[in-house]
């Protein structure tokens, strides 16, 4: 693939982890502005040359950092701008909130066996107790008087795990209308109780919302199952994908009078992975619940699944240090070997891999996958039509202080996988680590933005940029 080299032009500097970028259009403006979330609860908007705080929520958000040496995976998670937010203001929040903090599901860290089969098949019970926290998304209203104030809760979710909660995790479907969530499996490792492939699971799916639909249910309860949900809800929710491991957001990107889906799904030990698809066929979440109820399973023909836990991108799941008593080998053993049998052919395959561990002189090491957006501007013209993916830090041992990643790929005519390309950067970032957090774009997908923060603890303060990927 062609060899791409941009710049990146700071925008804006010492802020919090930017989580989101994105841009919308203001009600009475007539261009669009910037909009950057912070994992800490702040949402900022740039504009007329400055920034201003558009909304602040962090007495919203849970206590980050505290009982993981700064490190955390909760916060504010997703940012969406209703399709019609000029005209009604509508948008919409996904966050961690504050004061749900529970004492985790189980506290060993896990570590599936294949010699020990009761660590295969882990059940989480004891739900209302032995959790982590609760996450909500809400449907918020900018008034008129220029404030943005709460309208209603749309869902409560508690979460088992710390990590895996999604990031850039609300985005408007252009092709439906609808309101995209993208939930993480749970978090933890390898998913330990298997939610992302339950049907009745809300963890490690992608689903839509059709907010137009008024449920009249403003407080719903806090669940982790979709036939825990009131009906009025249930009939609001489609399952669009499972397999989901964690995915930074859904990026859609017009190709005639159809749609290219693009994702993420983070990596375990070994490999990130995109996965596009444009034709899929959602389930109902009426209908999971009833095929539940008559234990049976429901027709699932057109129905998305990456595969996970089974599969990690386009490899079976597997873990190191099988049942060899030889400590010199590195030896990985299939861990759900029946899992990826039964799902092998039913999963979508991966567009593209990179790998944590990769000797190509022409790629690279990577730790975790933190966004994929399409991009169709002509200012790079070696990147119009492809898919923009970033990395948080890449892995060289002798490398230091850390630095991410950006690449590209784009989809095949003939269907088939296709390799990567490194973007190469010219910033100079000096002494300061940079971890490529997140990846964001324009209405139109004309821009790209990337941001950047100089630590992955979020008790390190203001240590974030935001840049425009530029020529």
């Amino acid at each position: 693939m062609i060899k791409v080299k941009v710049s990146l032009r700071p925008i804006v500097s010492k802020i919090n982890l930017p989580t989101v970028v994105k841009t919308t259009i203001l009600p009475g403006d007539s261009i669009e502005s910037l909009f950057i979330a912070t994992q800490v609860g702040e949402i900022f908007y740039i504009g007329n040359g400055g920034i201003r705080t558009f909304l602040d929520i962090r007495p919203r958000i849970i206590k980050l950092g505290g009982s993981s040496g700064g490190y955390d995976e909760r916060g504010l998670l997703g940012l969406a701008f209703h399709p019609e937010f000029y005209y009604n203001g509508l948008f919409y929040l996904h966050y961690s909130v504050a004061g749900t903090q529970g004492p985790v599901a189980f506290s060993e860290s896990f570590k599936p066996n294949p010699c020990d089969p009761k660590t295969l098949n882990q059940r989480w019970i004891n739900r209302e107790t032995q959790y982590d926290h609760i996450d909500t998304v809400e449907e918020w209203s900018l008034q008129s008087n220029g404030q943005p104030q709460k309208r209603r809760t749309l869902l409560n979710l508690r979460r088992p795990f710390l990590n895996h909660n999604g990031v850039n995790s609300l985005n408007f479907s252009p092709e439906t209308g609808k309101l995209v969530l993208t939930t993480g499996d749970g978090g933890a490792a390898y998913d330990p109780f298997n939610l992302s492939q339950d049907n009745m699971e809300i963890a490690g799916k992608i689903i839509e919302m059709d907010v137009v639909k008024n449920t009249f249910i403003n407080n719903p309860p806090v669940v982790t199952r979709f036939n825990e949900l009131p009906a009025p809800i249930q009939e609001t929710l489609t399952v669009m994908a499972k397999g989901v491991r964690n995915i930074p957001g859904i990026s859609f990107q017009r190709f005639y009078n159809q749609y290219i889906k693009y994702v993420g799904n983070v990596g375990q030990d070994l490999v990130e992975s995109i996965f596009s698809f444009v034709h899929y066929k959602p389930i109902p979440v009426t209908q999971l619940v009833q095929a539940s109820l008559m234990n049976s399973e429901p027709n699932q023909e057109g129905f998305v699944n990456f595969g996970w836990r089974g599969w990690e991108g386009g490899f079976p799941t597997s873990t190191k240090g099988g049942c060899s008593e030889n400590p010199t080998l590195d030896e990985k053993t299939i861990a759900y070997y029946n899992e990826a049998v039964n799902t092998s052919v039913s999963r979508l395959k991966p567009l593209t891999s990179y790998f944590h561990k990769d000797q190509r002189p022409d790629k690279f090491g990577g730790t975790a996958l933190t966004g994929v957006q399409a991009y169709m501007g002509n200012g790079i013209p070696d990147l119009t039509g492809s898919v923009v993916f970033s990395d948080l830090a890449r892995v060289e041992e002798s490398r230091s202080p850390v630095r991410g990643v950006l690449a590209y790929t784009r989809v095949r005519t003939d269907g088939k996988l296709n390799d990567f390309s490194v973007i190469e950067t010219d910033y100079n970032f000096g002494s300061q680590s940079a971890y490529y957090v997140s990846l964001g774009t324009n209405l139109d997908q004309t821009k790209l933005y990337l941001g950047v923060y100089g630590s992955m603890k979020v008790t390190d303060c203001n240590q974030g940029t935001v840049f425009e990927i530029v020529p």
